[in-house]
């Protein structure tokens, strides 16, 4: 049987599809690998199913002659040299589509909680600071009958869109391929980026993190903001100028953000520590229980599938596979 290296351990679920089909191997602690330890896990495997905290380049490849597949489990896959991958002919896959409503669910849980200042009152009530109701204590900013712009519209980007309708929000969305389909579907209206900038009082981040979109939100973009607009970002942490951000907060030119990933990761920018107008998360949009063992399934199934001579059913360079149809980026966890 073909061998399969899990670089951390997954949900009982999850491994149990590999019975009888792979020889399975975990490394003996459940912790993140250091380049030079991964590398030597995945010198006889023919499979690998990793997370986006493991680093997939061409040093790593160098090493693993036998790799037929790389299953990543997340939606993103900028953790993966997808370009040296393929000039070796290993099929790399990610797990779309099964964390799209919870990620939307969580960013909608940073938004609200940003604009309402949540994780502000309940530091302040757990420090015993309530000691009386008042008219002004800890006001927050309005969500119903808003506008919400977003900057990416895939799946993320829809959901969200189909969570603001209950809002009565006003929905303004840009992206690199406009979709008159959603359009007609969730009342979304094409704008620039520059207009959604200027206009939206909830500034969404659903983009993939590319080349292009590296500090898609610098300098130019959040003094181009309304003083009480709101960013959240729950895509890709470098999508952001985090140094930049941390200014924005300080010096109030915009009202607060809402992060669940960093540009750095796992480091987070010690100025945004200081900011009580910053909601902070660790990376967790798609931690929700249900989320987590379909993702490691589905990327499970997708080692499995390649390793069998079946074509996965999620690829992300299928031209392995002899097909030129591949995915759009992805932002998700």
């Amino acid at each position: 049987m073909p061998t399969l290296f899990c670089s951390r351990h997954l949900p009982a679920d999850a491994l149990a599809l590999a019975h009888g089909r792979a020889t399975l191997r975990l490394p003996p602690e459940d912790r993140h690998l250091p380049p030079a330890e991964l590398g030597r896990q995945v010198e006889a495997a023919e499979g690998l199913v990793c997370l986006l905290t493991d680093t997939v380049d061409e040093t790593l490849l160098e090493r693993a002659r036998q790799l037929r597949v790389i299953a990543n489990v997340a939606v993103g896959f900028d953790n993966i040299d997808v370009a040296a991958a393929t000039r070796r002919k290993i099929v790399v896959t990610n797990t779309p589509g099964v964390l799209t409503e919870t990620t939307a669910d969580f960013t909608w849980a940073l938004l609200l909680a940003t604009a309402r200042r949540v994780a502000e009152a309940d530091a302040y009530t757990r420090a015993g600071q309530y000691k009386e109701w008042g008219l002004t204590l800890l006001l927050g900013g309005d969500v119903f009958g808003k506008t919400l712009g977003i900057l990416g519209l895939g799946r993320i980007g829809k959901a969200v869109a189909r969570r603001a309708q209950g809002f009565g929000m006003r929905l303004l969305y840009h992206d690199a391929v406009r979709d008159p389909a959603a359009e007609r579907e969730l009342g979304v209206v094409f704008e620039s980026k520059a207009a959604i900038l200027a206009h939206a009082d909830f500034v969404t981040l659903h983009v993939p993190l590319l080349a292009e979109t590296h500090h898609y939100i610098g300098e130019p973009e959040l003094r181009a903001m309304k003083r009480t607009a709101y960013l959240v970002n729950a895509s890709r942490g470098p999508v952001v100028d985090e140094a930049t951000l941390v200014r924005a907060l300080q010096e109030g030119w915009i009202a607060g953000a809402g992060l669940d990933v960093y540009e750095e990761e796992p480091r987070v920018h010690p100025g945004l520590f200081a900011c009580r107008n910053a909601v902070l998360a660790p990376h967790i949009a798609s931690a929700s229980i249900e989320t987590r063992h379909r993702m490691a399934r589905m990327a499970v199934e997708n080692a499995l599938a390649v390793l069998e001579g079946r074509r996965p059913a999620n690829p992300v360079n299928p031209e392995v596979l002899g097909d030129e149809d591949g995915p759009r980026g992805a932002a998700g966890a």
